[in-house]
This record gives structure tokens, C-alpha cells and sequence, in this order.
């Protein structure tokens, strides 16, 4: 007999991570690329809901982290269950300290922001 998941593992960037706090008790733990990468592949892809829709952070998680990108379904989750868990790939942006001008096909280009992304396991406890 298969083991069936009581809730899907949730993935979760900044745009929506703070409606998920709305009630409970949460535990958060920083975790590597690899980790992150290594709980996904755990499940299948039933098993997994994709919590955002923000294009710039798909292309973060699936090109550039590594992760395996199965067409994962999209909800909009508004609160987490009890015992349910969730990674969050938090994204933010500082400005260049450096910024130079590049030339590219003929046009001017320069670098004004530097972008960061770790990853957070989040579970729900109650």
C-alpha cells in the first residue's frame, strides 16, 4: 500500500508567504540549494502545489537553482494546515555597488541591482 500525503508540499516565494501567517504556530529552518532540491525529488508531482506565479521566480527556481521542473499545479493558498510543509524561496534585491555600462547589439546597458535567493523550510506545528 502507497503512502498518501495528508497535505502537499507548498511552493512559496515573497508575494505570498506572509498571507500563509495569518493563524498558527510555524517553524522555519534555512536549508541549501541542495536540500531543497533533495525534498522536492521526494515527492511526486501530485504531491506538490506551486504558490506563485511571479515569472522571475520560476525562472530562479527552475533554471538557475536546478530544480526539476514537473509542471506543477498553481493554487492560491491562503493558510497552511497543521503539519503541513512548504519551502520558500525568498528573493530579494540590492542595488549594484558596482554599475558598469556594458555595450550590447549596438546599445548601452547597465548593471543597477544585484539579486539574492535562499530557500526556507517552513512547516506549520499548530
Amino acid at each position: 500500500m502507497a503512502f498518501k500525503l495528508e497535505h502537499p508540499l507548498l511552493l512559496l516565494d515573497n508575494s505570498n508567504m506572509n498571507t500563509l501567517f495569518n493563524e498558527g504556530e510555524f517553524k522555519c529552518t534555512n536549508m541549501t540549494f541542495e536540500e531543497a532540491r533533495e525534498i522536492i525529488g521526494m515527492y511526486e508531482k501530485d504531491e506538490i502545489v506551486l504558490c506563485f506565479t511571479h515569472p522571475d521566480t520560476y525562472d530562479i527556481i527552475f533554471n538557475y537553482l536546478g530544480i526539476p521542473n514537473k509542471d506543477f499545479e498553481y493554487k492560491q493558498i491562503r493558510n497552511m494546515r497543521v503539519n503541513q510543509d512548504g519551502i520558500i524561496f525568498k528573493i530579494y534585491t540590492t542595488p549594484s555597488e558596482t554599475q558598469p555600462i556594458i555595450h550590447a547589439d549596438g546599445v548601452e546597458a547597465k548593471k543597477i541591482q544585484n539579486i539574492y535567493v535562499y530557500c526556507v523550510h517552513i512547516t506549520r506545528t499548530k
